[in-house]
């Protein structure tokens, strides 16, 4: 399989893309996330934290998987 030029930019773009993503969309989750936390003792505390932390694993594995992929097939859609 032979990975175009166009492609390994669109690529490169979607990559950076995905971090902006994640650290826009990421951030403004948590933020909501957080403001709804009901915990009243410590260990539901660190339960909710624990998700949060997954939560953000899970979207950065997420966006940084699926923004180069999609980067990379519209740079060979488009410019070959």
């Amino acid at each position: 399989m032979e990975l175009s030029t166009a492609g390994l930019i669109g690529a490169a773009v979607g990559l950076v893309l995905g971090w902006v993503d994640y650290k826009v969309v990421g951030d403004l989750v948590e933020r909501a996330l957080r403001r709804t936390d009901t915990s009243t003792t410590r260990e539901e505390k660190d339960d909710y934290e624990r998700r949060i932390r997954l939560f953000r694993i899970v979207f950065l594995v997420g966006t940084m998987g699926f923004f180069p992929i999609l980067g990379y097939l519209l740079g060979r859609l488009l410019f070959g």
